[in-house]
């Protein structure tokens, strides 16, 4: 797509914030003009608008644009299924990556033990939701008592939070880990590191293949934008 704008810049509209490209507002794909609830959140989209392309009439794509899209989602989807998006997630913690161990080697044991075990006691502590930790791959019930904590601890997002959980969620396969980034306890980066433990413990072994390693470095980006996108939301 060709960039049609000069300036794009940050404005309070009414108690709400917005982006106007040239004085016109930024709009979504269904037509609504996208609202943001914080200043900080609202300069962080105007500065990636003003990035895109380059100058008037450069080239840019939505790919450029990813606050964008995770604010969009947040005001077209999430907030018109509220319910639905939250139980989505909620459900990760019926099957949290973080409760899934090896039983071999010793040092790929030790390695999640070491990673993965803090953030188990983590959840018991400030999520009021202790996990059962097991070997193998054979799906463990949890605690139903914990299951319906981490409900409400995703349900006491907002829509934009909700929003950044959505990527960071299915990407760490950890709803502890994706609560954890949320509640800046933990960086996207170092949750990223955690969940890929046993990638890279493998690798370690028997080196990267280059389709595994991009795949392992696009996810993260996409881990680190979202943890941006919460900074911002946190302004």
């Amino acid at each position: 797509m060709k960039r049609f704008w000069d300036t794009a810049e940050a404005l309070n509209e009414s108690g709400a914030w917005t982006v106007r490209l040239d004085q016109r507002p930024v709009r979504l794909p269904g037509g609504s003009t996208l609202l943001v609830p914080s200043e900080s959140l609202a300069r962080a989209l105007a500065a990636e608008w003003q990035a895109a392309g380059g100058s008037k009439d450069g080239e840019f794509t939505y790919e450029d644009l990813p606050f964008t899209r995770l604010a969009g989602t947040a005001q077209e989807r999430i907030v018109a299924a509220r319910e639905e998006v939250v139980e989505e997630l909620a459900q990760y913690g019926q099957s949290d990556l973080l409760c899934y161990r090896a039983d071999q080697p010793s040092s790929l044991v030790e390695a999640q033990t070491q990673l993965w075990q803090p953030w188990i006691e983590w959840s018991a502590r400030e999520l009021a939701a202790p996990l059962i930790v097991t070997t193998g791959i054979r799906h463990v019930p949890q605690p139903n008592e914990s299951l319906v904590a981490l409900t409400a601890c995703v349900a006491a997002l907002d829509a934009w939070r909700l929003s950044a959980l959505g990527v960071l969620v299915p990407a760490l396969g950890s709803l502890v880990l994706g609560l954890a980034v949320t509640r800046g306890a933990l960086a996207a980066s170092e949750a990223h590191e955690i969940a890929t433990v046993d990638e890279r413990h493998q690798a370690a072994f028997w080196g990267w293949d280059a389709e595994g390693r991009a795949r392992l470095d696009r996810v993260g980006a996409e881990l680190v934008m979202a943890g941006r996108f919460l900074d911002a939301c946190a302004g």
